[in-house]
């Protein structure tokens, strides 16, 4: 492996202006790709094979005038303190601002809260109903212009109306402040950690690139393949993040082997086969996680990992060709403004001290500091991790509604409304589809479901059934006492479907429980159902894939529970700010809630990949250490002398992209925001900086073991890069013999 990339590494410097000009190409026709593309359209989350899915296919077939998850919208009137709505001049109001809706450019139609009974008991609060031929992404916006016309005619005649439902729903958009200091923050950082403004730029550079070419394919791609704005969002977040960290390794194993002496060719060569061999591996372990979101059943989800995982590979391919073509276009001025001063010349080897002062560098300092105490620092941390982790032993989970957005939306005020006048439960009502068989008596079977549903306890109220055109299907609304998002409508739903077991059992029909609230539950049911085959599969194959690496069985495992120790942590954030809104406030986020069922699945999958990225870059160095002869405390030692700074910069940078996007309005970038920015705080500083090289230390040899089996048939993948210091020539004088026992040639017989 190592030997292979050093050859790319060497050709694409050689031929940067071929390398260059093909990733323009490519860059170019990414960007005309989406340019020209159509917009892709928004998706309703779904999720094949339950219950609540079916139902929806099920109204569909049997009622093909209408769409069961169209666009719907709620008119939400309240008359002024001490009045009523069915007062004279009030409802002529209402009545008016109906009438300018009905017919309008696909409406499909609208009901009049005074004929359906949609009054509250008070009479203070009324609704309407306004349902729409297309979905909520596919309505114009003349459409929305009418709908919102229509609430500002109301208003002028007194009322306070608000707009609830799906038909204001808005794509979510890039470009927002806080993503942009996410960017900034970075780039500092790059400065700061590489010493050069041009090597910084360069990182940024080839990120941007990646990212340009995957946010263009993903949209260009967008119609055909059904993605949507959150497989863009995310594909942008892990190449922006990934990206970066990929061109920072490679490019400070650059500047290590041009202060060795080599020349530049030579040190481009040497850092794509030895640094580039750790960034495939990693890439290839968040591209299994990624990928492996596939097994969950969820398309939506399908979607995000493929994206996201498209996203990887492609920094990764920018990293090993357009990095070392760019070393070859900025020559000296990739190195630190350092060395450029001391006027040294190229290939002349420096003389090699840890820091100006001559101390050891903090990376250093740091690893002897844990190496003196590993027990103390392994239950330290260990234990402070499982505290972070506590409130994850609460954890709710749901989906966003219009209870989850913004107090200023109009959307959650018409929300507060219904529940004020209605009940709680009056914005999450469950659907009940009725399939009968021909011979069976509609009316009787849908009155006596009608009785059965309605005399389970929780039950408020259930609607008259309406039957389709061949009377073989009906379809019932009942109102929940409670609302949507609680335990108590989760229960409900399991009790009607249970309780209408023996209806089903004595008519021959089929009772099926839907609606935006029972689907709910079915995804976060299915999600915890798919998250024990998920973490088997993901696990197993980059367990697998760093023993390969590694050529150790206890690395790889260590690996692993150490991310279980970090993703546990991350979980409890997310529990106390979203659930119970610690510091909700401070990062812009205006309502607590359950966590959204996706992220536990979606966050372990990003998560555990890049958690392999950092074990793969500051492990890599330490067994590099360990096969050329140094002890397992100076292997450590010397890992964090070379890789700690970076792999410290590395995730800084990659928590800056992840909590930039913490400030955008939608409630599930915002939560993967936090959750993966706070993942990769605890995984790359506290686990992978302090209880890993504890763990190493209290193992000793042992951390590297193989069995003989497994090293006769496992590959050698040659991340260390041994091959290169037999048949590359390297400086005359070694940097690293400090660290060394026995000459590399001899550890290898």
């Amino acid at each position: 492996m190592a030997t292979f990339l050093c050859r790319i590494g060497r050709w694409a410097f050689r031929r940067r202006r071929l390398v260059g000009g093909l990733w323009l190409g490519v860059l170019v026709l990414a960007v005309v790709g989406a340019a020209v593309a159509p917009a892709g359209e928004e998706e309703d989350l779904s999720m094949p094979g339950t219950e609540s899915q079916k139902a929806f296919d099920l109204l569909d077939e049997r009622f093909p005038q209408s769409n069961s998850q169209g666009a719907e919208a709620r008119l939400v009137f309240q008359a002024p303190d001490g009045q009523r709505v069915t007062a004279r001049e009030h409802k002529a109001a209402v009545e008016d601002t109906l009438g300018s809706l009905d017919g309008g450019d696909q409406v499909a139609s609208t009901t009049d809260p005074y004929e359906t009974g949609a009054v509250s008991e008070d009479g203070t609060i009324a609704y309407s109903t306004v349902t729409y031929t297309a979905e909520a992404v596919d309505l114009t916006g003349a459409t929305k212009s009418a709908l919102e016309n229509a609430a500002s005619q109301a208003r002028d005649a007194g009322l306070t109306v608000e707009i609830g439902g799906s038909a204001l729903d808005a794509e979510e958009e890039l470009g927002g402040t806080t993503e942009l200091v996410g960017v900034a923050v970075a780039a500092v950082v790059l400065v700061l950690a590489l010493g050069s403004l041009v090597a910084a730029g360069l990182s940024l550079l080839t990120a941007f690139v990646g990212v340009a070419i995957a946010f263009g394919l993903v949209s260009a791609l967008a119609v055909p393949l059904g993605l949507t704005s959150t497989v863009a969002i995310l594909a942008l977040m892990l190449g922006l993040a990934v990206g970066i960290d990929y061109a920072l390794f490679i490019t400070s194993r650059f500047r290590d082997e041009r202060a060795q002496g080599r020349e530049p060719e030579e040190a481009a060569g040497r850092a794509v086969g030895t640094a580039g061999s750790a960034v495939v591996f990693a890439g290839a372990t968040v591209f299994i996680a990624l990928v492996g979101l596939g097994v969950v059943g969820i398309p939506e989800l399908t979607k995000m990992g493929l994206g996201g995982a498209g996203a990887v590979a492609l920094a990764v391919l920018v990293a090993l060709t357009l990095v070392p073509a760019l070393f070859g276009f900025f020559g000296r001025r990739v190195l630190s403004r350092a060395v450029r001063k001391a006027g040294r010349p190229e290939n002349e080897h420096p003389h090699r001290v840890p820091t100006a002062d001559g101390r050891p560098g903090l990376g250093a300092r740091w690893a002897r500091f844990v190496l003196r105490r590993p027990a103390a620092v392994l239950v330290t941390c260990v234990l402070g991790l499982g505290t972070v982790a506590l409130p994850a032993l609460s954890l709710e989970l749901g989906l966003p509604g219009d209870e989850s957005k913004s107090v200023q939306t109009t959307q959650r005020r018409a929300y507060d409304l219904l529940s004020e006048g209605f009940g709680p439960g009056f914005n999450g009502p469950l659907t009940v589809v009725v399939d009968m068989p021909d011979s069976a008596d509609a009316r009787a079977t849908t009155d006596r479901i009608a009785e059965t549903v309605g005399g389970v306890d929780g039950v408020a109220s259930v609607g008259e059934p309406v039957l389709n055109r061949t009377k073989d299907t009906a379809v019932l609304t009942a109102v929940p006492r409670t609302a949507p998002n609680s335990g108590e409508t989760k229960d409900l739903v399991h009790a009607i479907r249970g309780a209408v077991s023996d209806v089903e059992a004595d008519t021959g029909a089929a009772v099926l429980v839907t609606g935006t609230t029972a689907m709910n539950i079915d995804i976060s049911e299915a999600m915890s159902d798919a998250l024990i085959p998920y973490l088997a599969v993901v696990i197993g194959l980059a367990v697998l894939l760093l023993t390969v690496v590694f050529r150790s069985v206890l690395v790889p495992v260590k690996a692993a529970l150490g991310f279980l120790l970090s993703v546990g942590a991350a979980f409890g954030v997310l529990v106390a700010v979203f659930q119970w809104g610690w510091g909700a406030g401070l990062l812009g986020i205006e309502q607590t809630g359950p966590v959204m069922s996706l992220m536990p699945i979606l966050i372990i999958g990003i998560v555990f990949g890049l958690a392999m990225d950092y074990e793969v870059f500051l492990l890599a160095r330490m067994r590099e250490a360990y096969v050329h002869g140094a002890s397992p405390g100076e292997a450590v030692v010397s890992g964090f002398r070379h890789s700690g700074r970076v792999v410290a910069a590395a995730a800084i940078i990659m928590i800056s992209v992840f909590a930039g996007f913490v400030g955008m309005s939608s409630p599930t970038i915002q939560t993967m925001g936090v959750g993966l920015a706070a993942a990769v705080a605890f995984d790359a500083f506290v686990v992978r900086m302090a209880i890993v090289p504890a763990v190493l230390a209290l193992l000793g040899h042992r951390a590297w073991w193989l069995p003989r089996i497994l090293n006769r048939v496992l590959p050698n993948v040659d991340i260390e890069g041994e091959k290169l210091s037999r048949h590359v020539p390297g400086p005359a004088t070694d940097p690293d013999a400090a660290v060394r026992r026995l000459p590399v040639g001899r550890q290898q017989h």
